[in-house]
């Protein structure tokens, strides 16, 4: 069975990924500052260290590992929503070892998590598909983008290894929702709000749609090979309307009021390229809040079937 080595995989997504891996028989090594609950599993092998520790690195792939599966900086993993200069740094000094150092130990597959702020802000409702443009306005769009770059540049570097780039849009689950959360809550005020009916939605990625489309990859059958960026996220919107509901069911959520959306959106407008528009992963664009924006995912579900959505999500 393959070795996977996971980085960040104490994380959000890495601690549930890894748990997956186990239990389909995989042999994985984790990577991260904080132990997690797979270290008692036999097939889990564990490195307490940074994703910047080369020496660390290094010598945990010294026996050779299969799949590489890049999760560390990433935000809902590791790094808080706000983006510091400390953290763009972190990761840019990763992404210039990192990938050399997975095609040196003879890793056949890269897979980096990316995001869905790599592309440029869009003028149209049509769904964004991967050959739409690349400008991230955000500094966690453009430090994923050039981790995206990096990877592309190892993976040219050495002809038999396939790279895999997802760009995911924010991740959920039932008992984690602050990504769903940012989009009906106003920090200034305290408070919880929608616009009409909340009958206008945001593109979401369920964590475990993402899980089966990692586990996809590495279970493709011999000859079938998947490398190249990925769009993936729920098939459909969440509307403002469900995450309500999704908030009063399974988390505490106050009042709820009505808002003007063209008064918010022209105070939005003006706001845009503020501070915190390119530092916060979650700052929510209030002017192109009703536009629908979603993203095209039929490419990846030729490797999985994108089940999960807000009303089945464990």
């Amino acid at each position: 069975m393959k070795t996977v080595f996971v980085t960040g995989a104490s994380g959000l997504i890495g601690s549930e990924l890894c748990e997956a891996l186990l239990s389909k028989g995989f042999s994985v090594i984790g990577v991260d500052e904080t132990p997690n609950t797979n270290v008692d599993n036999p097939n889990y092998t564990f490195v307490q260290a940074s994703i910047d520790n080369k020496d660390a690195i290094t010598q945990a792939m010294v026996n050779g590992i299969d799949v590489l599966i890049h999760l560390g900086c990433t935000v809902d993993n590791d790094f808080p929503n706000i983006i510091t200069p400390a953290e763009e740094k972190k990761s840019a000094a990763v992404d210039k070892f990192l990938y050399k150092a997975a095609v040196t130990a003879g890793v056949n597959d890269m897979i980096m998590v990316s995001t869905h702020q790599v592309y440029a802000p869009q003028k149209t409702r049509e769904p964004i598909r991967e050959t739409a443009g690349e400008k991230p306005t955000t500094i966690y769009g453009k430090m994923k983008f050039d981790s995206e770059k990096a990877l592309s540049k190892a993976v040219k570097s050495a002809a038999s290894v396939k790279g895999v780039i997802a760009r995911i849009c924010p991740i959920y689950t039932k008992s984690y929702a602050p990504n769903l959360h940012a989009k009906i809550y106003d920090p200034k005020d305290n408070c919880s709000y929608i616009y009409g009916y909340g009958d206008y939605g945001f593109s979401f990625c369920c964590l475990y749609n993402l899980i089966d489309f990692v586990t996809g990859i590495l279970n493709a059958a011999p000859g079938i090979n998947y490398q190249g960026v990925y769009n993936v996220c729920d098939t459909k919107p969440i509307l403002a309307k469900e995450i309500v509901d999704f908030e009063r069911q399974y988390h505490k959520l106050g009042a709820v009021i009505q808002r003007n959306y063209g008064a918010d959106a022209v105070k939005s407008a003006i706001a845009f390229g503020s501070k915190s528009a390119k530092t916060d992963y979650r700052y929510n664009d209030v002017s192109v809040a009703c536009s629908n924006i979603s993203y095209d995912n039929t490419k990846a579900q030729r490797i999985s079937t994108f089940r999960w959505k807000l009303s089945n999500t464990k």
